[in-house]
């Protein structure tokens, strides 16, 4: 039996999606869609990490096979003046009208991808902005010693603070052989919470693996068929706040939901094509990873987390449950540095910096370890200005559904779950259109 609150929220889903009731079948969009949908597939055959997920029909992709980037880049225009020519009036449902601005502007980042493969050089900001539809903010070396100051302070021991940093983190590592069962309970707790505030297909499910040899510590590729596959990179130590960072991020309410509810509420129930395939460089990823990492903070408040933590994960992994305010009080601090990562890719992209200066940074501002600051600099090489979409992706979904929800946990639910579902883009989640 639902809940209440499931059920409000699927009340809200269906509500947006009716808004366009009455509405003709627009064959016109659909047709243009399909065609969006050939591009990012004939996109992957140059770009190895474009396309993130496809569950649409193979033919398609086989229709695609053999386009070189001047195809690519001319039909992307021809589709893009055929939308210029089909906007919807302003009497549509607000989901029609979303659905017409979301086609455009990821066309608009694919051109900008094929631009890039064909050679042309942008500056981290100006790229961020062409393919993800946002430009994260500067911040200073100053910005960050503030914090940096407030860390010092907090941390026991004598030397640098990343030094200090590192000894103390050592006390909450997950050892390998727990680290299966601790993943699991993690799992399955974000999961009873969200299935709490949003309907599921009763079939969703996912698979984890634990990998080597990767630039990111977690993914989620995702199947079709309301079925992910989450692979948990094992490089380096896997520090206990991991364990509920990645079940919510890659699992429940992040990827894992967000895929299933695009495919449940818009390919399936609306026939909408253009979400059956996901262009990784495109600004549907800070729609994604925004509301993978805001995911975490609906899912527990920090009361909720500490108690789970101390009471389920801590012995779990056999860590000392008495210090898990301590731990996550240095942790909050660290928090604070996150945009350092940012300032290190902008500079090493734009060419200010080498790749040791920017471990070197990341080292310094970030509290990276040397060899997982190492990882990250491989991370920049491979996805470039994809790392705002963690940090500024978060921020923008956390002032959007702060403002739709009123600050209500019951009404941040519902707000999270019509975004999950939705197909708005960043620049759309500075406007207030509910």
């Amino acid at each position: 039996m639902r809940s209440i609150r499931q059920l409000r929220v699927v009340v809200a889903i269906v509500g947006l999606a009716m808004s366009a009731t009455g509405a003709q079948t627009n064959d016109t969009m659909d047709e243009l869609a399909e065609r969006y949908v050939k591009l990012v597939l004939a996109m992957g055959q140059h770009d190895a990490d474009y396309v993130d997920a496809y569950y649409g029909p193979e033919e398609w992709r086989e229709a695609s096979e053999g386009w070189d980037l001047d195809r690519i880049a001319d039909e992307a225009g021809a589709v893009l003046s055929a939308l210029g020519e089909a906007e919807p009036p302003p009497s549509a449902g607000q989901l029609i009208r979303l659905r017409h601005q979301y086609l455009r502007r990821q066309l608009a980042s694919l051109q900008s991808r094929v631009r890039i493969l064909n050679g042309q050089a942008l500056a981290f900001d100006d790229e961020s902005s062409a393919l993800y539809d946002a430009v994260a903010p500067t911040n200073s070396a100053a910005y960050f010693e503030e914090a940096l100051s407030a860390l010092d302070r907090a941390l026991p021991g004598n030397g640098t603070v990343i030094d200090r940093y590192q000894q103390f983190r050592r006390d909450f590592v997950i050892p390998p052989d727990r680290l299966d069962g601790v993943f699991e309970a993690a799992i399955a707790e974000c999961r009873r919470r969200t299935v709490e505030h949003v309907e599921l297909p009763a079939d969703e499910s996912f698979t984890v693996e634990y990998v080597t040899d990767k630039s990111w510590s977690g993914y989620n590729w995702y199947q079709g068929g309301f079925r992910s596959l989450i692979q948990v990179n094992t490089d380096l130590p896997i520090y206990i706040d991991r364990a509920i960072d990645l079940a919510c991020h890659e699992g429940y309410p992040g990827h894992h939901v967000y895929n299933v509810l695009l495919e449940r509420h818009l390919v399936r129930d609306r026939g909408w094509p253009e979400f059956s395939v996901y262009a990784l460089f495109s600004p549907q990823s800070l729609i994604a990873e925004g509301t993978a990492n805001y995911g975490i903070d609906v899912v527990f408040d920090q009361t909720e987390r500490l108690a789970f933590e101390r009471d389920t994960l801590f012995p779990a992994a056999g860590l000392d449950a008495s210090r898990v305010e301590e731990y996550y009080e240095v942790q909050a601090l660290v928090a604070q540095l996150d945009y350092a990562g940012n300032e290190a890719a902008r500079r090493y992209l734009n060419g200010e910096i080498d790749r040791a200066a920017a471990a070197d940074y990341l080292t310094r501002y970030a509290m990276m370890a040397p060899d997982r600051a190492e990882q990250r600099t491989r991370f920049f090489d491979q996805y470039r200005s994809y790392v705002i979409n963690y940090n500024l992706g978060k921020d923008l979904v956390a002032d959007y559904v702060e403002r739709q929800s009123g600050g209500t946990q019951d009404n941040r639910w519902e707000a999270f779950a019509e975004l999950l579902a939705s197909p708005r883009l960043p620049s759309g989640l500075r406007e207030d259109t509910r």
